[in-house]
């Protein structure tokens, strides 16, 4: 069993990382903080297609964690335009939808003008 003090941290492929001084996640002991995510290869997809590259990053990073989608409790989503609401939404459902963590949709400027989206989350392992 981990100790509250033990800390992992997880690399993503951004090569913004070491510039910026950023992990793609960080656990400490249960809990797994999940960076701000964007469609990285992804910029010229649909708002949809764009939601599903970037909870597939979200994806792999949990797993690295030892963590899954089911021990998601919150998601913060960001996009570039607030008409793309739904379709960012319907695709955060499409994961979400039965674990249902409490979640936020803020409209703002990205790093990337081609971005529409970018997720944050975090997990608690039981």
């Amino acid at each position: 069993m981990s100790s509250p003090l033990d800390r992992t941290n997880i690399a993503g492929t951004s090569p913004y990382e070491p510039i910026i001084g950023f992990s793609r996640a960080v656990r400490i002991g249960n809990v797994v903080h999940v960076s701000g995510t964007g469609p990285v290869g992804a910029e010229d997809l649909s708002a949809a297609e764009q939601t599903k590259v970037v909870l597939g990053i979200i994806e792999a990073a949990l797993q690295q964690a030892g963590a899954t989608f089911e021990d998601v409790v919150r998601t913060r989503m960001f996009l570039a335009r607030a008409e793309d609401w739904e379709e960012i939404g319907r695709a955060h459902g499409d994961v979400f939808g039965r674990i249902r963590p409490a979640s936020t949709m803020v409209v703002a400027a990205l790093l990337n003008p081609k971005w529409r989206v970018e997720i944050e989350a975090e997990a608690v392992l039981q």
